[in-house]
């Protein structure tokens, strides 16, 4: 069921999405090459608290998970596409780490992720993660009144396609605000016109997850998702309302 936000819900989301946008940015900042995902995430763990929000993923169980989730980031290295467990595992030169965490401020979750490259990245690596966030922007660019889910599909299908790489198939973005995942699905291909009408009230994750080699993916036992290949990946999100006069990105 699709649940529309009101003013009241949007400030809230607001604030959320302030909070998480800080913790990334100060995550970007601290990820270097010795570090551990453990460092990151109590960082994160400490930085959201300290700023009046909660970590929305500490103890998130979705359906069809082994179980809680153990930390307050996905710290997602290399061929590991989402739902990386962050662990002692020390960054090195040219790792691409992505980091998705969420945000619950008084009841209200935002979503987002950054990819980031450790030290000097091959040539490959560099034009993944640029590609992989221009993939992102591109699909909030066509969130507007009237326009639809296969618009933002399409666009960022299309941006990676041309760039000769893959869209990661089975892991999708969705909806958010008063859960961390909401109706709608929200694909990352389409064709252009089709797919549920963007409305305004509407707030959706958008996450383009992509890899350089293939879009398969296998699940580990710890509810990671790797590329099938051990080819590299990258992911890049955003939560956004859809707006009377186009939209707005929360977390950015």
């Amino acid at each position: 069921m699709i649940q529309l936000k009101n003013e009241k819900d949007i400030a809230k989301l607001r604030i959320s999405g302030k909070i998480l946008s800080s913790t990334l940015a100060m995550l970007a900042e601290e990820a270097r090459v010795g570090v551990t995902l453990k460092d990151l995430d109590k960082k994160a763990h400490d930085f959201i608290y300290d700023a009046g929000g909660e970590p929305a993923f500490l103890g998130y169980h979705p359906e069809g998970s082994i179980g809680k989730f153990p930390a307050s980031i996905c710290a997602s290295v290399n061929d590991v596409v989402v739902h990386g467990i962050p662990t002692k595992y020390k960054l090195r030169e040219g790792d691409v780490l992505s980091l998705d965490a969420g945000v619950k401020y008084q009841g209200y979750y935002t979503d987002s992720a950054i990819t980031v490259g450790i030290g000097k990245l091959s040539r490959e690596a560099e034009k993944l993660i640029k590609i992989t966030k221009i993939a992102l922007e591109r699909g909030i660019d066509e969130c507007s009144p009237h326009g639809h889910l296969g618009d933002i599909g399409y666009a960022i299908e299309s941006t990676i396609k041309k760039a000769g790489f893959y869209i990661v198939r089975g892991l999708t973005g969705h909806g958010v605000g008063f859960e961390i995942h909401e109706d709608p699905v929200v694909d990352n291909f389409g064709k252009r016109g089709q797919g549920m009408e963007l409305m305004p009230g509407l707030v959706i994750a958008i996450e383009p997850m992509v890899s350089t080699k293939s879009p398969h993916i296998i699940q580990y036992d710890d509810d990671s998702f790797r590329t099938h290949d051990g080819s590299l990946s990258a992911h890049f999100e955003h939560t956004v309302v859809i707006t009377e006069s186009g939209c707005e990105a929360l977390t950015k």
